[in-house]
């Protein structure tokens, strides 16, 4: 699903919202965990899941073309884990689709 499908699922779902409004939020949203995840904060959303960044340490890689080893530099990447709640979800409702 993407960031506009969301908004026109949100609108569907709400339909006293205007779009833009709901744009808004969910952009807002969005920008608040980017923001959070850009200081090295943690965002946990109770039953869905948590973002945090992980520490890449640096490591020697190969270049896939040529073979040589190449110096792969430290870095922070984001993560997200889901939560029990979301993972008992999903996969009742996939087992529930692959019996149909």
């Amino acid at each position: 699903m993407t960031k506009s499908e969301l908004i026109l699922e949100i609108a569907a779902a709400h339909p006293n919202l205007l779009i833009k409004d709901i744009d808004l939020i969910v952009s807002t949203i969005f920008d608040e965990i980017e923001a959070s995840l850009s200081e090295g904060g943690r965002v946990e959303l109770r039953g869905f899941g948590a973002f945090f960044v992980k520490n890449r340490k640096a490591r020697t890689g190969r270049n896939p073309r040529t073979g040589d080893a190449v110096e792969v530099e430290e870095k922070h990447v984001p993560f997200f884990k889901t939560g029990k709640e979301l993972r008992k979800r999903t996969n009742n409702q996939l087992e529930e689709a692959a019996k149909k």
